[in-house]
């Protein structure tokens, strides 16, 4: 007895100090990244290092402070320059160490692919590694070979530092400090490649980074000879970081680098719950549902209280009570508070602990004033090309390339995803100018180009918003004789009509001048493209008409072929959809702008007679459109002939089929859609049931907000066609994680100015201006794989905070309308 209770008290020790270990060093968990309390380590869990998600990353007491820890050519890398080519996470627990392959050049995207780089003429590989050291880590580098004797001083291990976080904040390097400041500093000079780089802010052997601010300090030495600069990545590039760097020494293959880094971990750190609401409010009758992230870690269960906001300051307290426990999702612990059965009208906080929310609303108006309207009134105006927008005392920009547009080259891979073939597929040839290109069409994003899917979609969403709710706003005066737009000036005239009108009239003037649809117009060079400010200085203005195959665009002289370019492609999924969106904006038009109707249904037409597809289900929605606008009985016969391949992919043709499901009495056709829509809403409650918000969150790169957006509006068609199948559940679901009940610290709506917190910071054409564009819809919380979501307030992630046409847009809007039509019903 006596040996056993000597062997259960040394079993009990140790793993007692086992389990205190967890928490006071790093070890490598399940999910295959060093964890302790208040750190985690990843390594090529993410792979997106053009915009800061990749390599080494680190986050410190709650927030991703450093990532892209790498080998780059580069001392401070854009988007457009090389990147490795990353091999297979390994994690050797015998060794206590984490690595990957990696590897120059990545053929995957040396001069070919959606975003091709050009590449040097360098091939190497190296392994890169984390070691746990206690509560600080290892990086090591061990490359196969040395590198070439004229790449030495140009190949470095660098790890970028987010710059929201330091502004303000001081460093030490050895005994030199200074501070972070909220814009790039000189001086620099230009380097071998006759690029500038600004000189460093300091070098050493050991740098410390906000020594004074405990969540943040962090150490980082060099362990090797070369030293340690930092490095200011915004000099070159306006969306970088800061970067710290040393060189790879000449000759040196095992532990190249290596270098010793401590965060600084809070003791015993613990995640401050957070509660995420909607932060515009809502309807009495909906359902609400408050959710609380807590860390896992957190056992101190708390009240939630609803406390109503008095009409002369003050609060009423109305709901004092434990939340329920939902469970586990991601990295954290998740409650609920449901407050359904409030239906008072009024002004409300929620209280969890120390963690008080926003004010929102109850009100049966609540979607009826300031949450869709900035994004017709704001957004859309100020996306609008070839045109002069004013707002009062601003000018957003000016009649911008009024020179559009120039054939491309043939044989070329633009390096924002344009591939021109070895034909034009027109009558014009490269460098020739296309007419009719200079009206209409809006920027997509942050970027300028006018790309024919998000044209187009944008157009069909807006029609069928305009014909389901009928919504006569008018606060923009348009004027497309003048080419101007005035913001907060009523003209008499719908605003939707006026922008299916100006997106119409784009398509239809580049398909009658190719006699197809173009693939997208945008600007030829990096240099231009990557321009922030007044779109009006991407060109001259001026038509530039020698034909010419030349890629080098003189630009800044007049006359200069600096006009964008218009590519076409072979695409027939592409040109189907396209065809569709003519074909709905024929229904809003035909009262408003006759003559563009008929052209757009006319160019729909011979899409869907010349067009051929094996898959009917890209058909589907031009089929239906038309269907829609003519009564032609061919139309519905195509649809009806291939009802068994519509039923088998019911969540993509469920929604499409919704709008004329009671006008086709087909008994076989009705029969098999429906049974495959209650099918299909089997799998829905199933994906709500995944995560506390009812709405599945399953990022890839982006955030997952255009996406949940578009899942809400597909279920609007789904319910009002199948009532007694599809609730309004998770359309209403859908809204209130883009206007804020998402995962995360950050809790803002992604639909900039619109709510009591909202993205203003976000990748518009502004971002420059660490500005925002009101009612542009941000990409919304990204994944940082594998568990940890994020929104920074930071206006360049595109992966976060752009704004896109399209669905990105029109998704929205019809969401809100939608809440309010079936809610007030």
């Amino acid at each position: 007895m006596k040996s056993l209770l000597l062997s259960f008290l040394i079993c009990f020790s140790i793993t007692t100090i086992f389990a205190q270990n967890q928490g006071d060093s790093l070890r490598i968990n399940e999910q295959e990244y060093l964890e302790m309390r208040g750190l985690n380590v990843m390594l090529a869990h993410d792979f997106y290092p053009e915009s800061h998600q990749g390599g080494v990353g680190i986050i410190q007491n709650g927030i991703r402070v450093a990532t892209n820890g790498d080998l780059r050519l580069e001392p401070t890398p854009g988007q457009w320059q090389p990147v490795p080519k990353v091999g297979e996470r390994v994690v050797d627990r015998e060794k206590n160490e984490i690595s990957v392959k990696m590897a120059y050049p990545d053929e995957a995207k040396n001069r070919t692919g959606f975003n091709p780089i050009e590449y040097p003429d360098l091939e190497f590989s190296y392994n890169l590694k984390i070691i746990p050291q206690g509560k600080s880590f290892k990086i090591v580098v061990d490359l196969d070979e040395p590198l070439p004797e004229e790449w030495i001083g140009k190949v470095g291990m660098n790890i970028e530092f987010f710059p929201g976080y330091l502004f303000g904040k001081s460093y030490y390097m050895d005994n030199e400090f200074g501070l972070f400041n909220r814009q790039a500093n000189g001086p620099g000079s230009y380097d071998d490649e006759n690029e500038y780089q600004i000189s460093p802010m300091a070098t050493g052997q050991k740098l410390v980074i906000a020594p004074g601010t405990p969540r943040q300090t962090l150490k980082i030495e060099n362990l090797k000879g070369n030293t340690l600069e930092l490095i200011d990545g915004r000099a070159q590039h306006s969306n970088g970081w800061f970067v710290v760097r040393s060189l790879v020494p000449s000759g040196a293959t095992k532990n190249a680098v290596e270098w010793l880094i401590t965060p600084n971990t809070l003791e015993d750190y613990t995640y401050d719950p957070v509660v995420q609401i909607s932060q515009v409010g809502y309807h009495p009758v909906q359902e609400k549902i408050a959710v609380i992230e807590t860390d896992q870690n957190d056992t101190d269960l708390k009240k939630a209280k609803l406390l109503r906001v008095n009409n002369e300051g003050g609060f009423s307290e109305i709901i004092s009570e434990n939340p329920s426990e939902w469970g586990e999702f991601l990295r954290y612990k998740y409650y609920q508070l449901d407050f359904t059965k409030i239906e008072e009208p009024g002004m409300y906080i929620i209280k969890y602990g120390d963690y008080t929310t926003e004010t929102f609303q109850i009100s049966k108006n609540v979607y009826k004033r300031e949450v869709w309207q900035p994004t017709l009134e704001y957004f859309l105006p100020v996306q609008m090309c070839h045109m002069l927008v004013n707002d009062r005392y601003k000018i957003w920009h000016g009649r911008c390339h009024l020179d559009d547009a120039r054939m491309a080259p043939i044989d070329t891979n633009h390096f924002d995803g344009y591939l021109q073939g070895p034909e034009t597929l027109t009558s014009f040839e490269p460098g020739e100018h296309v007419p009719g290109l200079d009206a209409g069409g809006w920027h997509d994003a942050g970027d300028y180009d006018l790309r024919i899917e998000s044209q187009a979609s944008t157009i069909q969403g807006l029609s069928h918003i305009y014909e389901i709710f009928q919504e006569d706003y008018d606060n923009t005066t348009i004027n497309q004789e003048t080419k101007t737009v005035d913001i907060l000036q009523p003209d008499g005239k719908p605003d939707f009509l006026q922008q299916i009108e100006h997106g119409t009239i784009h398509i239809v003037n580049g398909y009658k001048s190719l006699g197809r649809f173009y693939r997208g117009v945008i600007v030829p060079t990096l240099d231009q493209y990557v321009l922030l400010g007044d779109p009006v200085n991407h060109s001259d203005g001026e038509i530039y008409k020698e034909t010419s195959t030349s890629k080098e665009i003189p630009l800044g002289q007049e006359g200069a072929p600096d006009d964008r370019w218009v590519f076409t492609e072979e695409n027939p999924r592409r040109e189907l959809q396209s065809a569709a969106a003519l074909a709905a904006t024929y229904r809003t038009l035909k009262d408003f702008n006759s003559e563009l109707a008929e052209d757009a249904l006319d160019i729909a037409k011979k899409t869907w007679e010349n067009t051929s597809t094996d898959n009917p289900v890209h058909k589907l929605s031009l089929s239906v459109e038309l269907f829609r606008s003519t009564s032609e009985a061919k139309y519905q016969e195509f649809i009806t002939e291939n009802t068994e391949i519509f039923s088998e992919n019911i969540a993509q043709t469920g929604w499409v089929l919704a709008p004329v499901f009671d006008e086709i009495q087909d008994e076989n056709f009705r029969n098999k859609i429906k049974a495959s829509v209650e099918n299909y809403y089997q799998e829905v409650e199933k994906l709500g049931a995944q995560t506390p918000y009812g709405m599945p969150y399953t990022p890839d790169i982006w955030g997952a907000g255009w996406g949940i957006q578009n899942f809400g509006m597909k279920q609007y068609f789904l319910h009002t066609a199948f009532p007694e199948i599809f609730p309004k559940k998770y359309m209403l679901n859908a809204l209130n994680f883009v206007l804020g009940t998402h995962p995360g610290v950050n809790t803002s709506s992604f639909a900039s100015g619109v709510g009591s917190r909202s993205l203003t910071q976000a990748y518009g054409t502004n971002r420059g201006d660490f500005s925002f564009t009101p009612g542009g819809i941000g990409s919304g919380t990204a994944l940082i794989r594998p568990d940890f979501p994020e929104l920074l307030e930071w206006p360049f992630l595109w992966q976060q905070t752009e704004y896109v046409l399209g669905g990105g847009t029109t998704d929205y809007l019809f969401l809100v309308l939608a809440a309010d039509k079936l809610l007030n019903e």
